[in-house]
């Protein structure tokens, strides 16, 4: 029997009146009086199912397919042919139906036929990707992650994988998690009381890395054009709908680049994706009008018909300052920006993305670059409607002097980063890079507005979901 994906049935990649095999598991079934029954199947690569008919004749009919419900596995061996029917435009009319898993109890089933709540299904997330939205969400995941190394690659960049343990703090400030082999019920301790971290795996106190890409400016200072992509991690005490523990970032860093080049970048990768998503996620996308944003369409195509508005930091405080707005927290110039005021920016003031950028120094980490007012960094934070920040990057601080100074501003010891100021030692170069967080973007790009229902295991404050 030829086996075939239920995405290449409705992809037209399979010949009609042909006998296949397809494996799913069972999304409804019916009886009708004329002895055939009516069963659903899908098998997640594409959003579509397909109806197959089953003959009373069949020899396990009364035995095991009258008994299937939603849940259960099979196989499904029969002849692909057009439906008669309005609501599907194919149909298998089944040879064989092998039953491959049952449901043991299906009243205690914990993904019924009705809606569930994305509050329940966080608490059932070993099942969750078996309804219609999760699913949805973890198609248009996979395929954006494909587009981001795809834009990559076509643009000359290099992916390295940047390291997961780290003994730095890229941000210079905020809770990470500690990684250690110490006994904790009888740790190490130095004369003074403190924990003798010698005695660790690394000899030094170690963590969970918040951010990939000082190490990834070493690449960039000789490979010119990289990107790194996985997992970080912050312990910040923060129970919010755009907070996780553990989630995945994009990182983009380029030699030769000034804050205007990375700025235009950062536009056009985000014009990339979008317009990717829309031209190849139709089903899913339609799936998501109906039922979780009816704007999603628009949304996305303002993405590539407007250029993205630019302003300084100091533009977007008097635009806040003068609007007859009421903010939750006041605004005034030295704040940092709250998710309020970025989306009021681009949902009701611009109404369209906006790239803010020179912001002051004090609010922004120590390898930003100085700006010649003394008192600003060349920075960037790319705002999107429904989100606030999705992108933020900066042109780099290639001046040893100055880094040194930044460092202390920030009561970091330079001996510390002694391999990050030797980039600016050994034939320094102006380069940029950017920040991108991926639930972030998903969350844009789907509507659904919880990142915990935009990564498949969330973890959380104390909640780790197993």
């Amino acid at each position: 029997m030829h086996v075939v994906s239920i995405s290449k049935i409705y992809q037209n990649d399979v010949m009609l009146n042909t006998t296949i095999t397809v494996y799913g598991w069972i999304r409804s079934r019916r009886s009708s009086k004329s002895g055939f029954s009516f069963i659903t199947v899908y098998d997640g690569s594409c959003f579509d199912s397909i109806q197959i008919i089953a003959n009373n004749t069949l020899c396990n009919y009364d035995k095991e397919i009258l008994h299937l419900t939603i849940g259960c596995s099979v196989s499904i061996s029969g002849n692909l042919v057009l439906s008669l029917g309005e609501k599907q435009k194919y149909e298998i009319k089944a040879t064989q139906v092998r039953v491959l898993g049952w449901v043991e109890n299906p009243n205690t089933y914990p993904i019924s036929a009705k809606k569930h709540s994305l509050e329940y299904l966080r608490e059932v997330a070993h099942l969750r990707s078996r309804t219609n939205l999760i699913g949805v969400i973890s198609r248009i995941r996979n395929y954006t992650f494909q587009l981001l190394h795809k834009f990559l690659y076509k643009k000359g960049y290099c992916w390295i994988p940047t390291p997961i343990i780290t003994s730095l703090n890229t941000e210079g400030a905020g809770a990470m998690f500690n990684v250690s082999t110490l006994d904790m019920k009888n740790i190490p301790k130095k004369k003074n009381g403190s924990v003798n971290f010698k005695k660790d795996f690394f000899g030094k106190e170690s963590f969970l890395t918040v951010s990939g890409q000082l190490n990834l400016e070493t690449y960039a200072c000789s490979l010119s054009k990289v990107y790194t992509f996985g997992p970080t991690f912050r312990a910040e005490n923060s129970n919010t709908v755009r907070h996780l523990a553990e989630f995945w970032m994009l990182e983009v860093e380029s030699s030769f680049t000034n804050l205007d080049q990375i700025s235009k970048f950062s536009e056009k990768m985000l014009k990339y994706i979008c317009k990717y998503v829309l031209k190849d996620c139709t089903t899913d996308i339609n799936f998501l009008k109906n039922y979780i944003d009816s704007d999603i369409i628009n949304r996305l195509k303002n993405i590539l018909l407007f250029d993205f508005i630019r302003i300084k930091y100091v533009d977007a405080i008097n635009i806040l300052i003068n609007s007859e707005n009421k903010f939750e927290k006041t605004v005034f110039l030295g704040i940092d920006l709250n998710t309020e005021h970025e989306r009021f920016l681009v949902e009701k003031y611009f109404k369209k993305p906006v790239i803010i950028t020179d912001y002051p120094k004090e609010l922004k980490p120590f390898y930003m670059r100085l700006n010649n007012d003394k008192k600003t960094v060349a920075a960037i934070d790319l705002l999107v409607p429904g989100i606030g920040e999705l992108i933020g990057g900066s042109q780099r601080e290639e001046r040893i002097s100055i880094l040194d100074s930044r460092l202390s501003e920030f009561g970091l010891k330079k001996e510390d980063y002694w391999w990050y100021r030797d980039l600016r030692r050994y034939g320094t170069v102006e380069h940029s890079g950017f920040g991108m967080g991926f639930e972030r973007l998903i969350s844009y790009i789907t509507g659904v507005s919880n990142v915990r229902d935009i990564i498949p295991f969330p973890r959380t404050v104390k909640s780790s979901h197993f």
